[in-house]
C-alpha cells in the first residue's frame, strides 16, 4: 500500500495481510460466474442457454467451496467473522457516514451481514435452477424431471424472482463500494485485489496470518 493510500491520520492504522489469494479467487470468479449467468439468462436464447446452466454449475461449486472455506480457511473468512450480532450492527452504523475508514481486521458488521445474505441469495438462485425450466427455450434444469409440473413452475418463478433480488443486491454492494472509496477513503477493491487491508494498530482482534 502506497503512503497516498493511508488517511492523513496514518499513525491510527497499519496495513496487513487479510484475505488469502483462495479468498481473492474466489470473490473475482463468483463475479464472473454471477454476472455472465444473469447476462445469459436476461438475454437468452437457444445457442446460449446452455452457458447459462453452466454459469449456474460454477457458482454452485463457488459457494460450496466457500462453505469448506468458512470452516477452514484464515479467521478473518471463516463463519465465525461472519456471526455478527445486532449489537455490533447497532454500535456500527452510527459511524457509517464518518469520513474515516472503518479499518476492521476483516469484514465489518454491514460487510459481514451483505456477505451472508449473498451467499443465501444465490445459495436459492442455484438450488431453484436445478429444478428450473424454460418452455420457450425448452430447457430445464437437470433434476426438473424429478418433480411435478406444478412444483416445476413454482421453482422457476422462485428462479425468476431471485435473479431480480441478486441484481439489485449486485448494484447495491458495487455502490457500497464506491462509497467505501470516495467518501471513506477505504479501497475495498484494491483490497480484494492484494489481499493488504488497512487495520486499526489499536484493534486486538488479529487476524490470522495468511500467505
Amino acid at each position: 500500500m502506497q503512503a497516498a493510500d493511508i488517511p492523513d491520520h496514518d499513525e491510527q492504522y497499519q496495513s496487513l495481510k487479510i484475505w488469502d489469494p483462495f479468498i481473492r479467487s474466489w470473490h473475482w470468479l463468483l463475479v464472473v460466474s454471477v454476472v455472465s449467468g444473469w447476462l445469459l439468462g436476461e438475454f437468452r436464447t437457444f445457442t446460449v442457454m446452455q452457458w447459462h446452466i453452466y454459469c449456474g454449475y460454477m457458482t454452485g461449486v463457488l459457494l460450496v467451496l466457500r462453505i469448506v472455506w468458512g470452516f477452514m480457511g484464515p479467521e478473518a473468512v471463516r463463519f465465525n467473522a461472519l456471526a455478527i450480532r445486532p449489537k455490533h450492527l447497532l454500535s456500527y452504523a452510527p459511524t457509517v457516514f464518518n469520513r474515516q475508514p472503518s479499518a476492521t481486521a476483516g469484514h465489518n458488521p454491514l460487510g459481514a451481514l451483505s456477505t451472508v445474505i449473498m451467499l443465501v441469495l444465490l445459495s436459492i438462485q442455484v438450488v431453484s435452477g436445478l429444478f428450473a425450466e424454460d418452455d420457450g427455450l425448452f430447457y430445464s434444469g437437470p433434476f426438473a424431471s424429478m418433480l411435478s409440473s406444478a412444483m416445476i413452475v413454482k421453482m422457476t418463478a422462485i428462479h425468476d424472482y431471485f435473479s431480480r433480488l441478486v441484481l439489485v443486491f449486485v448494484f447495491l454492494h458495487i455502490a457500497a463500494v464506491l462509497f467505501y472509496l470516495i467518501w471513506k477513503k477505504e479501497n475495498l477493491i484494491k483490497a480484494m485485489i492484494t489481499g493488504n487491508k488497512l487495520v486499526k494498530k489499536t484493534n486486538h482482534s488479529k487476524p490470522e496470518a495468511v500467505e
